[in-house]
């Protein structure tokens, strides 16, 4: 549950017995109080330099002044000394599958756990994820909308998690990535259509974005190429017609939705970029025509390189995966790391994301790692997962900085992120809305 701060009276005890802060009844009332968090340092992500001490004042669930320097708290405000950390906007995750994660039974679980698992499941996740410092997501793809249920707990102060983005479930083709039923004997695949994301034509695609609408989506996901973890034997081939995009980027976007569209192969980027899509999502075959378009376009690129790095891995070890998608990890993982090294030198607006689910939800920050090693800068890499992040899920508004006006949604770490990227898998301090959920490496106790 959501733990409101200390009264002035805990704070003392609270310091010095990390593992208390915060410890009251879950069920009290949350009272506003004023906060001031004392930074070492601040990671400014519109410069992506880190600056000297900084006071951080919250008020609430909102940033109300950022300072340089130590200045005067407010009468009667909390304080929290983070003098050997560096402070950070919350991290976000522009991609990730709260309720799923990915092992060697999953292809025969599916048979097995219903919606409600997934959903409960989807609780633990989040809290995972929340713990290592990502404070927004965007959920790009369930099997029931469970992520969409999840989201309105979060939202409610039931379930502990970031704040989320749904896209409900993905809209692809017959037989394409979509296509849950893909390597079901034939009477259990049926003919599954628009209702259930899955579309054949224009008027699908716009059936498809208006049902979405109705299930209360936040945004829209498409799988115009073939993908690893299926059960088809392409990783890249072109699976939308360029009506179909053009048809479904109409509606999401007639309904104020983004789409963002999962795309492996070089023909489907091309093609979801001319159709208008909002970001490429992996895009592991991207060739130099299709980098060109996308900085002509202003389409974002979100790599999720440990995801490629992690099937490869994986589909080492026999009878993990099913021998085809072994195969298509084996062809993604190696070229993945390269390609989001490519684009960044040709000035591909790079926004962070992970696809969580595939690998362990919690290790998010891995990726900040292979960002470094692909050739990117690690001020490049935090500013990702910051400012451009934001401005991709459209929230700048809100987050992606420590600025006046914004959520308190602010992390830290021991050190120096700019100069040792790994200390990003080291969240020392969490808070979210003005919450505090990890002070000193510690979760707060709950009576």
């Amino acid at each position: 549950m959501r733990i409101p701060l200390p009264r002035p009276a805990l704070l003392l005890a609270a310091c010095l017995l990390p593992g208390a802060l915060l410890a009251r009844e879950a069920d009290a009332p949350a009272t506003p109080v004023t906060t001031v968090l004392r930074c070492g340092h601040l990671f400014d992500s519109a410069s992506g330099r880190i600056q000297g001490q900084t006071s951080i004042v919250v008020s609430g669930e909102r940033i109300a002044s950022v300072q340089a320097g130590r200045s005067p708290a407010p009468a009667g405000a909390l304080e929290i000394d983070l003098s050997d950390a560096t402070c950070l906007p919350g991290l976000i995750d522009s991609h990730v599958h709260l309720t799923d994660q990915f092992s060697a039974t999953t292809y025969s679980d599916q048979f097995r756990l219903n919606p409600a698992d997934y959903a409960i499941r989807g609780t633990v996740y989040a809290r995972r994820t929340l713990l290592a410092g990502f404070t927004t997501v965007r959920n790009l793809g369930d099997g029931n909308n469970e992520s969409i249920a999840l989201r309105n707990a979060i939202k409610a102060g039931l379930v502990d998690g970031p704040r989320i983005l749904s896209a409900g479930r993905a809209i692809g083709t017959t037989g394409g990535h979509a296509d849950g039923t893909d390597g079901y004997r034939a009477d259990l695949a049926g003919d599954p259509g628009p209702a259930i994301g899955i579309i054949d034509s224009p008027e699908d695609a716009w059936k498809a974005v208006r049902q979405h609408y109705k299930e209360g989506a936040d945004l829209i996901k498409i799988m115009p190429s073939g993908g690893v973890l299926d059960e088809s034997s392409s990783v890249d081939n072109a699976q939308m017609t360029m009506p179909e995009l053009q048809a479904v980027i109409a509606a999401a976007h007639d309904y104020g939705f983004a789409v963002a569209a999962h795309a492996h192969g070089a023909e489907a980027i091309r093609r979801a970029v001319i159709a208008g899509v909002d970001s490429i999502e992996h895009g592991t075959f991207m060739d130099d025509a299709d980098m060109k378009l996308m900085k002509q376009h202003g389409t974002w690129y979100v790599p999720t390189i440990i995801a490629g790095d992690y099937v490869a891995q994986k589909a080492k070890i026999p009878g993990y995966y099913p021998p085809q998608v072994a195969a298509k990890a084996m062809q993604v993982g190696p070229r993945i790391l390269a390609t989001a090294g490519k684009a960044y030198r040709a000035g591909v607006p790079i926004a962070f994301g992970t696809d969580a689910g595939v690998y362990p939800h919690g290790d998010n920050a891995h990726e900040f790692e292979l960002m470094v090693q692909a050739g990117m800068p690690a001020s490049f890499a935090l500013q990702a997962a910051t400012r451009n992040a934001a401005r991709l899920l459209r929230m700048e508004a809100d987050v992606g900085s420590v600025a006046a006006g914004k959520y308190a949604d602010i992390v830290a770490v021991h050190g120096d992120p700019t100069a040792d990227i790994a200390l990003m898998k080291h969240m020392d301090f969490v808070m979210k809305g003005g919450h505090v959920y990890k002070l000193h490496g510690q979760q707060p106790a709950v009576p």
